[in-house]
């Protein structure tokens, strides 16, 4: 008995599929099949039923499921309190970015993290905020850096990396282009142009409409910035900007009053991540992204 056949034997049992398992395993799906044939004859019965559309656990697989995740869980357990011992750092770690996240370094935080610790994979996604923190809070990620409008859920800590108003970006022959100032009442009679619901910037321009009452306009949704800011600048609205996106040849920034202000997070789960791989990555990111 190996203990690839029992990672096989769990991945298959929680996916309800060959085809899936073997993509999350990254192997080819007959590699997976072999395994788990070879797994059946060593305990003289069926450990999965293939008779239906989905993959179930037979009544002698799901009397092995238990074991075979207690087993996997020992060999990480004592993988991971080898590397604390030595102080190898090695493993996967994933972690989630918001969409267009072009005020941080990212890069260049990974590429220092790897010069460090060469022997830790780590996985990028992109996505939005909203998104982004439910699966953190899921466990499917270790780390993210995501916008925020509001309070941290409990079961997150988060560190904020930039905290900046919002302004209203205009073309240059645009009426407002002339002010330096308006009123979010005042912009909510425009077309507005802004990020998606589900983006941290978006949940603070909704949030402070819904505090005073005002029913936004808006006329276009992108959830990259580069387009908001070409949109404006072809006069097709008031595209709703983070300050530091605004700062253009070809935009004029409008400060908005009430003053809205919008901050972009490192999260990660309060309970800690599993991996010291995580633990270092988490560690690097809070040193390099808040330096500044």
């Amino acid at each position: 008995m190996e203990l690839r056949q029992l990672e096989y034997l769990v991945a298959v049992a929680e996916e309800a599929s060959f085809t899936r398992a073997a993509a999350r395993l990254h192997v080819a799906q007959p590699g997976v099949s072999a395994q788990i044939r070879r797994l059946e004859r060593e305990f003289g019965e069926e450990l999965l039923d293939r008779t239906g559309r989905v993959v179930r656990p037979t009544a002698a697989g799901a009397t092995v499921l238990p074991h075979a995740r207690a087993a996997l869980d020992a060999v990480k357990d004592a993988r991971l309190a080898v590397d604390e011992l030595t102080g190898l750092v090695r493993g996967r770690v994933a972690m989630g970015v918001l969409t267009a996240c072009g005020a941080l370094d990212l890069a260049g935080l990974l590429a220092t993290f790897h010069r460090d610790h060469p022997g830790v994979e780590i996985s990028l996604s992109e996505d939005n905020s909203d998104r982004l923190l439910t699966v953190l809070r899921r466990g499917r990620l270790d780390l993210a850096v995501i916008g925020s409008a509001g309070p941290a859920h409990p079961d997150v800590v988060t560190e904020t990396l930039i905290d900046e108003p919002l302004v209203a970006a205009v073309a240059l022959d645009d009426p407002l282009a002339g002010r330096d100032r308006s009123t979010l009442a005042e912009l909510c009679e425009r077309d507005l142009i802004c990020m998606p619901v589900g983006t941290g910037i978006r949940a603070c321009l909704d949030q402070a409409c819904a505090e005073h009452d005002i029913r936004p306009r808006i006329a276009f949704e992108a959830s990259d910035p580069n387009v908001l800011i070409r949109l404006a600048a072809r006069g097709l609205g008031v595209a709703v900007l983070a300050e530091s996106m605004a700062r253009r040849d070809d935009l004029h920034a409008v400060t908005v009053t009430p003053g809205l202000r919008s901050r972009v997070e490192l999260a990660w789960r309060a309970d800690g991540p599993a991996s010291p791989a995580a633990r270092a990555l988490i560690a690097h990111a809070r040193a390099v992204l808040t330096s500044g």
